[in-house]
């Protein structure tokens, strides 16, 4: 029996190895990519922080004027440095100073302090009430009521001021405090935030209260409003912003010096009724103390104002 002869294997060479260029593979292009998306970049946020300068600067020079003499801020407004450094425009505002007319900011102050804690704690509770009436109660003429309230919405304010003189004027309560702030204790905007909100909120809530015995009005009251912090808080910021803030229903409101509030007594202060010259120092310190009461409860309350409208609600 003869045997096939064996071949012997053939021998392998290993591979050599060859080093990677950086030019020609693939790191190159991914790094040039990585670097212009950082340019890009930074182009965005100087870009951002150019356009943020520029709505910051009339803020920091109305800062920097209120620091200032009337001849400085009259012969260099746009200073940011002011040339002397004067508190006689706070001293004067507060009834501390010995030169010029008195200015009754205190008076206007106290007036915006009183009207305005009353029309945002109305409008909180009767908006809310409202806007729980149109998204949960059923009864004939809810939608024709609802369609009435975005209608209103849709009306300029200007509008309406010769009719609210008339009325307030009609009622005896023309230039009290009572025109001011009744009127203002409701909005249709308000309304119809508060409303959205409470449709968001599951019906199961409500029927577990209804089940355990609670009314219409506990159950708002107890279960449902507490849920609704992000709406109220949103609620709260907007009417105090806006009752702070509001000129014309005080214009045709009231006449006597007596109730002016901020907005109407720096018009009357900036139309020159209470003094003669330009006083831009003074001026400008009476718009920034107006200013400081909002710009702190917005920021104060920031980051309940984005806050999710299902906040709160059950999940299933």
């Amino acid at each position: 029996m003869s045997t096939l002869p064996t071949t012997p294997p053939a021998r392998t060479t290993p591979a050599t190895w060859q080093p990677r260029t950086s030019g020609s593979g693939s790191a190159g292009p991914r790094a040039q990519g990585g670097t212009g998306r950082r340019i890009l970049l930074a182009f965005v946020y100087l870009v951002l922080t150019a356009v943020g300068l520029i709505y910051i600067l009339p803020f920091v020079i109305q800062i920097v004027t209120s620091f200032k003499t009337d001849p400085d801020a009259a012969g260099n407004p746009l200073g940011l440095l002011p040339n002397p450094f004067s508190l006689e425009s706070y001293r004067r505002l507060f009834g501390l100073g010995n030169s010029g007319d008195a200015v009754p900011f205190s008076t206007w102050l106290s007036n915006s302090v009183l009207v305005t804690l009353f029309i945002t704690a109305g409008r909180v509770f009767f908006d809310s009430l409202a806007g729980y009436a149109l998204a949960r109660l059923d009864f004939r003429g809810r939608n024709l009521l609802f369609n009435g309230l975005l209608t209103i919405m849709a009306v300029p304010g200007v509008v309406l001021l010769i009719p609210k003189f008339l009325v307030l004027n009609q009622l005896g309560i023309f230039d009290t405090y009572s025109a001011m702030v009744i009127p203002l204790m409701v909005d249709a905007a308000g309304v119809f935030i508060m409303r959205q909100f409470f449709l968001s909120i599951p019906r199961e809530v409500e029927e577990a209260a209804r089940i355990d015995g609670a009314s219409v009005f506990r159950t708002f009251w107890s279960v449902v409003l507490p849920m609704a912090k992000p709406a109220l808080i949103t609620l709260t910021i907007l009417s105090f912003q806006g009752s702070w803030n509001e000129f014309t229903h005080f214009l045709v409101a009231t006449q006597s010096p007596q109730y002016q509030t901020l907005t109407t007594g720096l018009a009357s202060f900036v139309s020159g009724s209470l003094s003669s010259g330009t006083q831009y120092p003074l001026k400008l310190t009476a718009a920034l103390l107006a200013t400081i009461p909002v710009a702190v409860l917005f920021f104060a309350f920031q980051r309940h104002f984005v806050r999710s409208a299902n906040s709160g609600a059950v999940k299933e």
